[in-house]
Protein backbone atom coordinates (compact mmCIF):
# COMPACT_ATOMS: atom_id res chain seq x y z
CA UNK A 1 0.00 0.00 0.00
CA UNK A 2 1.10 3.79 -0.94
CA UNK A 3 2.10 6.18 1.38
CA UNK A 4 -0.83 8.38 1.06
CA UNK A 5 -3.22 5.30 1.58
CA UNK A 6 -1.23 4.28 4.85
CA UNK A 7 -1.70 7.72 6.33
CA UNK A 8 -5.74 7.69 5.14
CA UNK A 9 -5.66 4.63 7.37
CA UNK A 10 -3.77 6.18 9.71
CA UNK A 11 -6.11 9.16 9.90
CA UNK A 12 -9.33 7.02 10.32
CA UNK A 13 -7.80 4.93 13.37
CA UNK A 14 -6.64 7.71 15.05
CA UNK A 15 -9.91 9.53 14.26
CA UNK A 16 -12.09 6.28 15.84
CA UNK A 17 -9.57 5.40 18.64
CA UNK A 18 -9.97 9.40 19.98
CA UNK A 19 -13.78 8.94 19.70
CA UNK A 20 -14.37 6.32 22.24
CA UNK A 21 -12.55 7.22 25.20
CA UNK A 22 -14.10 10.90 24.55
CA UNK A 23 -17.34 9.39 24.83
CA UNK A 24 -16.03 7.21 28.43
CA UNK A 25 -14.24 10.19 30.02
CA UNK A 26 -17.06 13.01 29.04
CA UNK A 27 -20.08 11.00 29.99
CA UNK A 28 -18.29 10.61 33.29
CA UNK A 29 -18.51 14.24 33.77
CA UNK A 30 -22.23 14.17 33.24
CA UNK A 31 -22.77 11.28 35.53
CA UNK A 32 -23.91 13.03 38.70
CA UNK A 33 -26.38 15.30 36.34
CA UNK A 34 -27.88 12.08 35.00
CA UNK A 35 -28.18 10.70 38.02
CA UNK A 36 -29.81 14.14 39.77
CA UNK A 37 -32.19 14.03 36.47
CA UNK A 38 -33.55 10.34 36.92
CA UNK A 39 -32.99 9.74 40.60
CA UNK A 40 -30.42 7.14 40.25
CA UNK A 41 -28.59 5.62 43.51
CA UNK A 42 -25.04 5.30 42.76
CA UNK A 43 -24.86 1.84 41.86
CA UNK A 44 -27.48 2.45 39.31
CA UNK A 45 -25.59 5.23 38.11
CA UNK A 46 -22.72 3.40 37.89
CA UNK A 47 -24.33 1.24 35.20
CA UNK A 48 -24.12 4.01 32.81
CA UNK A 49 -20.50 3.57 31.88
CA UNK A 50 -20.71 -0.35 32.96
CA UNK A 51 -23.71 -1.46 30.30
CA UNK A 52 -21.68 0.24 27.59
CA UNK A 53 -18.13 -1.54 28.51
CA UNK A 54 -20.37 -4.59 29.20
CA UNK A 55 -21.70 -5.03 25.87
CA UNK A 56 -18.95 -3.77 24.10
CA UNK A 57 -16.46 -6.68 25.51
CA UNK A 58 -19.09 -9.35 25.30
CA UNK A 59 -19.35 -8.85 21.41
CA UNK A 60 -15.59 -7.45 20.70
CA UNK A 61 -13.83 -11.14 19.94
CA UNK A 62 -16.73 -12.53 17.49
CA UNK A 63 -17.14 -9.33 15.72
CA UNK A 64 -12.82 -9.12 14.84
CA UNK A 65 -13.36 -12.33 14.15
CA UNK A 66 -16.08 -11.77 11.49
CA UNK A 67 -14.02 -8.68 10.48
CA UNK A 68 -11.39 -11.18 9.52
CA UNK A 69 -13.34 -13.54 7.61
CA UNK A 70 -15.91 -11.09 5.81
CA UNK A 71 -14.15 -7.77 5.81
CA UNK A 72 -12.64 -5.45 8.80
CA UNK A 73 -13.87 -2.30 6.46
CA UNK A 74 -17.80 -3.79 6.57
CA UNK A 75 -17.61 -4.35 9.83
CA UNK A 76 -16.19 -1.27 10.63
CA UNK A 77 -17.99 1.07 9.12
CA UNK A 78 -21.45 -0.58 10.45
CA UNK A 79 -20.03 -0.26 13.51
CA UNK A 80 -19.47 3.68 13.12
CA UNK A 81 -23.31 3.79 11.38
CA UNK A 82 -24.70 1.99 14.62
CA UNK A 83 -22.80 4.40 17.18
CA UNK A 84 -24.56 7.42 15.54
CA UNK A 85 -28.27 6.23 15.52
CA UNK A 86 -27.70 5.23 19.05
CA UNK A 87 -26.21 8.36 20.06
CA UNK A 88 -28.92 10.80 18.27
CA UNK A 89 -31.44 8.30 20.28
CA UNK A 90 -29.87 8.85 23.77
CA UNK A 91 -30.45 12.68 23.19
CA UNK A 92 -34.24 11.70 23.36
CA UNK A 93 -34.19 9.50 25.95
CA UNK A 94 -37.03 10.10 29.10
CA UNK A 95 -36.05 7.73 31.72
CA UNK A 96 -32.76 5.63 32.75
CA UNK A 97 -34.20 2.36 31.24
CA UNK A 98 -34.53 4.06 27.77
CA UNK A 99 -30.51 5.88 28.35
CA UNK A 100 -29.12 2.46 29.62
CA UNK A 101 -30.68 0.47 26.59
CA UNK A 102 -29.42 2.79 24.16
CA UNK A 103 -26.28 2.69 25.58
CA UNK A 104 -26.16 -1.10 25.14
CA UNK A 105 -26.80 -0.33 21.37
CA UNK A 106 -24.13 2.13 21.65
CA UNK A 107 -21.73 -1.03 23.44
CA UNK A 108 -22.63 -2.85 19.95
CA UNK A 109 -21.01 -0.05 17.81
CA UNK A 110 -18.28 0.23 19.72
CA UNK A 111 -17.40 -3.62 19.72
CA UNK A 112 -17.60 -3.19 15.68
CA UNK A 113 -15.21 -0.11 15.88
CA UNK A 114 -12.97 -1.54 18.12
CA UNK A 115 -12.97 -5.00 16.69
CA UNK A 116 -11.35 -3.56 13.25
CA UNK A 117 -9.83 -0.65 13.48
CA UNK A 118 -6.04 -1.34 14.93
CA UNK A 119 -6.44 -4.97 12.95
CA UNK A 120 -6.85 -2.06 10.03
CA UNK A 121 -4.00 -0.59 10.93
CA UNK A 122 -1.86 -3.60 11.76
CA UNK A 123 -2.48 -4.66 8.21
CA UNK A 124 -1.21 -1.88 6.04
CA UNK A 125 1.75 -0.82 8.60
CA UNK A 126 4.87 -3.10 8.35
CA UNK A 127 7.14 -4.50 11.75
CA UNK A 128 9.51 -1.65 11.58
CA UNK A 129 6.94 1.43 11.12
CA UNK A 130 3.97 -0.44 13.24
CA UNK A 131 5.07 1.35 16.94
CA UNK A 132 5.17 4.75 15.33
CA UNK A 133 2.02 4.00 13.74
CA UNK A 134 0.21 2.56 17.01
CA UNK A 135 1.93 5.20 18.99
CA UNK A 136 0.26 8.38 17.34
CA UNK A 137 -3.32 6.30 17.56
CA UNK A 138 -2.89 4.96 20.92
CA UNK A 139 -2.16 9.30 21.17
CA UNK A 140 -5.79 9.57 19.71
CA UNK A 141 -6.99 7.94 22.50
CA UNK A 142 -5.33 10.23 25.11
CA UNK A 143 -6.49 12.98 23.18
CA UNK A 144 -10.30 11.69 23.34
CA UNK A 145 -9.67 11.24 26.77
CA UNK A 146 -8.14 14.93 27.31
CA UNK A 147 -11.14 16.49 25.82
CA UNK A 148 -13.84 14.37 26.89
CA UNK A 149 -13.48 16.15 30.57
CA UNK A 150 -13.25 19.78 29.37
CA UNK A 151 -15.93 19.48 26.59
CA UNK A 152 -18.20 17.28 28.55
CA UNK A 153 -17.93 19.65 31.42
CA UNK A 154 -18.33 22.80 29.40
CA UNK A 155 -21.47 21.28 27.12
CA UNK A 156 -22.76 19.77 30.78
CA UNK A 157 -22.34 23.27 32.47
CA UNK A 158 -23.86 24.79 29.91
CA UNK A 159 -26.19 22.51 27.33
CA UNK A 160 -27.18 19.72 30.03
CA UNK A 161 -25.38 16.17 29.73
CA UNK A 162 -27.71 15.49 26.22
CA UNK A 163 -25.26 17.43 24.54
CA UNK A 164 -22.54 15.01 25.52
CA UNK A 165 -23.87 12.66 23.60
CA UNK A 166 -25.05 14.91 20.60
CA UNK A 167 -21.21 16.18 20.36
CA UNK A 168 -20.10 12.74 18.96
CA UNK A 169 -22.29 12.92 15.88
CA UNK A 170 -20.54 15.38 13.30
CA UNK A 171 -16.92 13.33 13.91
CA UNK A 172 -18.99 10.35 13.29
CA UNK A 173 -19.82 11.56 10.19
CA UNK A 174 -16.52 12.51 9.27
CA UNK A 175 -14.96 8.94 9.63
CA UNK A 176 -17.97 7.01 8.14
CA UNK A 177 -17.28 9.72 4.98
CA UNK A 178 -13.64 8.95 4.28
CA UNK A 179 -14.23 5.35 5.19
CA UNK A 180 -16.22 5.11 1.77
CA UNK A 181 -14.70 7.56 -0.28
CA UNK A 182 -10.86 7.50 0.50
CA UNK A 183 -10.33 3.76 2.33
CA UNK A 184 -9.35 1.98 -0.38
CA UNK A 185 -9.32 -2.09 -0.39
CA UNK A 186 -11.06 -4.52 1.65
CA UNK A 187 -9.11 -6.76 4.65
CA UNK A 188 -10.15 -10.46 4.96
CA UNK A 189 -7.41 -12.35 6.12
CA UNK A 190 -9.92 -15.53 6.69
CA UNK A 191 -11.89 -15.47 4.37
CA UNK A 192 -13.68 -18.48 3.48
CA UNK A 193 -13.62 -19.78 7.05
CA UNK A 194 -17.25 -20.45 9.63
CA UNK A 195 -18.06 -18.03 12.85
CA UNK A 196 -17.89 -20.35 15.51
CA UNK A 197 -21.21 -19.00 17.01
CA UNK A 198 -21.34 -21.27 19.81
CA UNK A 199 -18.16 -20.30 21.69
CA UNK A 200 -19.35 -16.98 20.86
CA UNK A 201 -22.50 -17.53 23.03
CA UNK A 202 -20.56 -18.82 25.65
CA UNK A 203 -17.90 -16.16 25.71
CA UNK A 204 -20.77 -13.19 25.84
CA UNK A 205 -22.66 -15.16 28.58
CA UNK A 206 -19.57 -15.76 30.80
CA UNK A 207 -18.76 -11.85 30.71
CA UNK A 208 -22.03 -11.03 31.29
CA UNK A 209 -22.71 -13.32 34.11
CA UNK A 210 -19.17 -11.77 35.76
CA UNK A 211 -20.34 -8.52 35.81
CA UNK A 212 -23.75 -9.07 36.81
CA UNK A 213 -22.80 -10.60 38.98
CA UNK A 214 -20.22 -8.03 40.61
CA UNK A 215 -23.73 -5.42 40.82
CA UNK A 216 -25.34 -7.79 43.00
CA UNK A 217 -22.51 -8.51 45.56
CA UNK A 218 -21.93 -8.66 48.59
CA UNK A 219 -25.34 -10.41 48.52
CA UNK A 220 -25.19 -14.47 47.47
CA UNK A 221 -26.45 -14.49 44.44
CA UNK A 222 -23.40 -12.48 42.95
CA UNK A 223 -21.46 -15.07 44.12
CA UNK A 224 -23.33 -17.60 42.25
CA UNK A 225 -23.43 -15.47 39.49
CA UNK A 226 -19.80 -15.18 39.46
CA UNK A 227 -19.37 -19.00 39.82
CA UNK A 228 -21.07 -19.73 37.02
CA UNK A 229 -19.05 -17.17 34.96
CA UNK A 230 -15.95 -19.02 35.88
CA UNK A 231 -17.66 -22.23 35.20
CA UNK A 232 -18.99 -20.84 31.81
CA UNK A 233 -14.95 -19.33 30.69
CA UNK A 234 -13.33 -22.91 31.61
CA UNK A 235 -16.41 -24.31 28.91
CA UNK A 236 -15.26 -21.81 26.34
CA UNK A 237 -11.55 -22.84 26.60
CA UNK A 238 -12.59 -26.38 26.26
CA UNK A 239 -14.97 -25.67 23.56
CA UNK A 240 -12.22 -23.42 21.56
CA UNK A 241 -9.80 -26.26 21.93
CA UNK A 242 -11.65 -28.83 19.85
CA UNK A 243 -13.76 -26.29 17.55
CA UNK A 244 -12.50 -26.50 14.23
CA UNK A 245 -13.12 -22.50 13.44
CA UNK A 246 -12.62 -20.77 16.86
CA UNK A 247 -13.80 -17.55 17.87
CA UNK A 248 -10.44 -17.06 19.92
CA UNK A 249 -7.75 -19.82 18.95
CA UNK A 250 -5.97 -20.92 22.23
CA UNK A 251 -2.95 -21.26 20.63
CA UNK A 252 -2.53 -17.42 20.81
CA UNK A 253 -2.26 -18.35 24.20
CA UNK A 254 -0.99 -21.28 24.74
CA UNK A 255 2.18 -21.65 22.40
CA UNK A 256 2.86 -17.24 22.55
CA UNK A 257 3.82 -16.09 26.12
CA UNK A 258 4.27 -12.44 24.48
CA UNK A 259 1.36 -12.37 23.56
CA UNK A 260 -0.54 -13.76 26.78
CA UNK A 261 1.40 -12.17 29.19
CA UNK A 262 1.14 -8.74 27.02
CA UNK A 263 -3.04 -9.25 27.18
CA UNK A 264 -2.86 -10.41 30.68
CA UNK A 265 -1.13 -6.89 31.33
CA UNK A 266 -3.46 -4.67 29.63
CA UNK A 267 -5.91 -6.52 31.69
CA UNK A 268 -4.49 -5.63 34.80
CA UNK A 269 -3.61 -2.28 34.11
CA UNK A 270 -7.27 -1.33 32.79
CA UNK A 271 -8.84 -3.02 35.56
CA UNK A 272 -6.68 -0.95 38.35
CA UNK A 273 -7.07 2.38 35.85
CA UNK A 274 -10.73 3.14 34.63
CA UNK A 275 -12.72 3.47 37.77
CA UNK A 276 -9.76 6.45 38.52
CA UNK A 277 -12.18 9.11 36.31
CA UNK A 278 -15.47 7.98 37.93
CA UNK A 279 -14.33 8.07 41.19
CA UNK A 280 -12.55 11.58 41.10
CA UNK A 281 -15.66 13.05 38.82
CA UNK A 282 -17.83 12.16 41.59
CA UNK A 283 -15.34 13.20 44.27
CA UNK A 284 -14.70 16.46 43.27
CA UNK A 285 -18.16 17.30 41.75
CA UNK A 286 -19.81 16.58 45.18
CA UNK A 287 -17.27 16.64 47.63
CA UNK A 288 -15.16 19.12 46.71
CA UNK A 289 -18.37 20.58 45.57
CA UNK A 290 -16.90 21.77 41.96
CA UNK A 291 -19.20 22.50 39.08
CA UNK A 292 -18.47 20.04 36.23
CA UNK A 293 -16.25 22.32 33.69
CA UNK A 294 -13.37 22.82 36.77
CA UNK A 295 -14.39 18.86 37.40
CA UNK A 296 -13.17 18.68 33.49
CA UNK A 297 -10.28 20.78 33.92
CA UNK A 298 -8.74 19.17 37.25
CA UNK A 299 -9.26 15.43 35.47
CA UNK A 300 -7.57 16.70 32.18
CA UNK A 301 -4.24 16.88 33.69
CA UNK A 302 -3.81 12.86 33.06
CA UNK A 303 -5.01 12.39 29.74
CA UNK A 304 -2.75 15.24 28.17
CA UNK A 305 0.41 13.69 29.88
CA UNK A 306 -0.75 10.27 27.79
CA UNK A 307 -1.42 12.28 24.59
CA UNK A 308 2.18 14.02 24.70
CA UNK A 309 4.03 10.95 25.62
CA UNK A 310 2.29 8.21 23.83
CA UNK A 311 3.72 8.74 20.26
CA UNK A 312 7.54 8.51 21.73
CA UNK A 313 6.67 6.09 23.48
CA UNK A 314 5.74 3.81 20.57
CA UNK A 315 8.65 4.94 18.63
CA UNK A 316 10.98 3.58 22.02
CA UNK A 317 9.11 0.08 21.33
CA UNK A 318 9.94 0.14 17.70
CA UNK A 319 14.42 0.33 19.36
CA UNK A 320 13.81 -1.16 23.02
CA UNK A 321 11.91 -4.21 24.02
CA UNK A 322 8.12 -3.61 24.42
CA UNK A 323 8.47 -5.12 28.07
CA UNK A 324 11.38 -2.83 29.55
CA UNK A 325 9.20 0.82 28.60
CA UNK A 326 5.80 -0.98 29.30
CA UNK A 327 7.01 -2.44 32.74
CA UNK A 328 8.66 0.78 33.90
CA UNK A 329 5.40 2.45 33.08
CA UNK A 330 3.25 0.18 35.21
CA UNK A 331 5.39 0.97 38.09
CA UNK A 332 4.68 4.54 37.29
CA UNK A 333 0.86 3.99 37.39
CA UNK A 334 1.33 2.15 40.41
CA UNK A 335 2.66 4.76 42.26
CA UNK A 336 0.40 7.26 41.05
CA UNK A 337 -2.94 5.09 42.36
CA UNK A 338 -1.22 4.34 45.20
CA UNK A 339 -0.88 8.93 45.70
CA UNK A 340 -4.37 9.02 45.05
CA UNK A 341 -5.49 6.83 47.93
CA UNK A 342 -4.49 9.15 50.34
CA UNK A 343 -7.36 11.60 48.80
CA UNK A 344 -9.69 13.44 51.85
CA UNK A 345 -11.66 16.15 52.00
CA UNK A 346 -9.00 18.54 52.62
CA UNK A 347 -6.39 17.31 49.90
CA UNK A 348 -5.06 19.81 47.55
CA UNK A 349 -5.95 20.86 43.93
CA UNK A 350 -1.91 20.16 43.60
CA UNK A 351 -1.20 16.93 44.87
CA UNK A 352 -4.31 16.00 43.16
CA UNK A 353 -3.07 16.92 40.16
CA UNK A 354 0.44 15.66 41.32
CA UNK A 355 -0.72 13.11 41.44
CA UNK A 356 -2.93 12.45 37.72
CA UNK A 357 0.59 13.44 35.97
CA UNK A 358 2.46 10.22 37.44
CA UNK A 359 -0.63 8.22 36.43
CA UNK A 360 -1.00 9.17 32.87
CA UNK A 361 2.79 9.26 32.66
CA UNK A 362 2.90 5.52 33.55
CA UNK A 363 0.18 4.80 31.39
CA UNK A 364 1.90 6.33 28.37
CA UNK A 365 4.59 4.72 28.86
CA UNK A 366 2.69 0.98 29.45
CA UNK A 367 0.06 1.35 26.45
CA UNK A 368 1.34 1.93 22.99
CA UNK A 369 4.54 -0.21 23.89
CA UNK A 370 2.19 -3.43 24.97
CA UNK A 371 -0.11 -3.06 21.70
CA UNK A 372 3.12 -3.09 19.50
CA UNK A 373 4.03 -6.14 21.67
CA UNK A 374 0.14 -7.91 21.11
CA UNK A 375 -0.01 -7.18 17.50
CA UNK A 376 4.14 -7.89 16.34
CA UNK A 377 3.38 -11.35 18.49
CA UNK A 378 1.17 -13.05 15.83
CA UNK A 379 0.47 -13.72 11.88
CA UNK A 380 -1.54 -11.67 9.25
CA UNK A 381 -4.68 -13.74 9.56
CA UNK A 382 -4.83 -13.37 13.19
CA UNK A 383 -4.90 -9.39 13.49
CA UNK A 384 -8.09 -9.33 13.83
CA UNK A 385 -8.68 -11.73 16.48
CA UNK A 386 -5.75 -10.22 18.41
CA UNK A 387 -6.39 -6.68 18.13
CA UNK A 388 -10.07 -7.87 18.86
CA UNK A 389 -8.72 -9.92 22.08
CA UNK A 390 -6.58 -6.84 22.97
CA UNK A 391 -9.69 -4.70 22.94
CA UNK A 392 -11.82 -7.46 24.88
CA UNK A 393 -8.80 -7.32 27.72
CA UNK A 394 -9.24 -3.38 27.84
CA UNK A 395 -12.88 -3.14 27.87
CA UNK A 396 -12.95 -6.57 30.29
CA UNK A 397 -10.41 -4.78 32.51
CA UNK A 398 -12.43 -1.14 32.48
CA UNK A 399 -15.93 -3.43 33.34
CA UNK A 400 -14.21 -5.28 36.27
CA UNK A 401 -12.67 -1.41 37.17
CA UNK A 402 -16.04 -0.59 37.23
CA UNK A 403 -17.14 -3.91 38.87
CA UNK A 404 -14.99 -3.52 41.86
CA UNK A 405 -16.27 0.34 42.43
CA UNK A 406 -19.97 -0.60 41.94
CA UNK A 407 -19.08 -3.34 44.88
CA UNK A 408 -17.26 -0.79 47.08
CA UNK A 409 -19.84 1.55 46.70
CA UNK A 410 -22.82 -1.09 47.78
CA UNK A 411 -21.05 -1.78 50.68
CA UNK A 412 -20.33 1.09 51.87
CA UNK A 413 -22.84 3.16 50.78
CA UNK A 414 -25.42 0.79 49.55
CA UNK A 415 -28.69 2.10 47.69
CA UNK A 416 -28.64 5.61 48.57
CA UNK A 417 -28.06 8.69 46.51
CA UNK A 418 -24.72 10.55 47.38
CA UNK A 419 -25.33 13.25 49.55
CA UNK A 420 -23.45 15.33 52.13
CA UNK A 421 -24.78 12.83 55.23
CA UNK A 422 -23.03 9.81 52.86
CA UNK A 423 -19.68 11.83 51.99
CA UNK A 424 -17.39 9.88 54.70
CA UNK A 425 -18.86 6.89 53.60
CA UNK A 426 -17.83 7.79 50.00
CA UNK A 427 -14.11 8.73 50.56
CA UNK A 428 -13.53 5.53 52.54
CA UNK A 429 -14.69 3.44 50.03
CA UNK A 430 -12.49 5.27 47.45
CA UNK A 431 -9.51 4.91 49.71
CA UNK A 432 -10.07 1.43 49.73
CA UNK A 433 -10.75 1.45 45.43
CA UNK A 434 -7.40 3.27 44.83
CA UNK A 435 -5.43 0.44 47.22
CA UNK A 436 -7.09 -1.89 45.29
CA UNK A 437 -6.17 -0.83 42.22
CA UNK A 438 -2.52 -0.02 43.49
CA UNK A 439 -2.26 -3.44 44.53
CA UNK A 440 -3.52 -4.66 41.24
CA UNK A 441 -0.98 -2.57 39.37
CA UNK A 442 2.26 -3.81 41.31
CA UNK A 443 0.89 -7.58 40.36
CA UNK A 444 0.80 -6.29 36.78
CA UNK A 445 4.52 -5.41 36.76
CA UNK A 446 5.53 -8.57 36.95
CA UNK A 447 3.43 -10.19 34.29
CA UNK A 448 4.45 -7.42 31.93
CA UNK A 449 8.30 -8.53 32.24
CA UNK A 450 7.27 -12.53 32.27
CA UNK A 451 6.22 -11.75 28.65
CA UNK A 452 9.82 -12.22 27.17
CA UNK A 453 11.02 -10.90 24.19
CA UNK A 454 9.83 -10.39 21.06
CA UNK A 455 12.95 -9.52 18.55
Amino acid sequence: MDNDSKKVVLLITTMSSFLAPFMASSVVIGLPSIGNEFRMDAVLLSWVPTSYLLTAAMFLVPFGRIGDIYGRKMVFRYGISIDIVASLLIVASTNEFELLSLRVVQGLGAAMIFGTSIAILTSVYPPGERGKALGITIGGVYSGLSLGPVIGGFLTQNFGWRGIFLSYVPLEFVIIALTLWKLKGEWADARGEKLDIHGSVIYGFSLAALMYGFSLLPAAGGAELILLSIASIVAFYVWETKAKNPVLDMNLFRHNAVFTFSVLAALINYSATFAVAFFLSLYLQYVKGFDPEVAGFILVAQPVVMAFFSPFAGRLSDRIEPRIVASIGMAFTTAGLFLLSFLDEKTTLEFIVASLIVLGFGFALFSSPNTNAVMSSVERKFYGVASATLGTMRLTGQMLSMGIATLILAIYIGEAEITPKYYPSFLAGEKVAFMVFSSLCFAGIFASLARGKIR
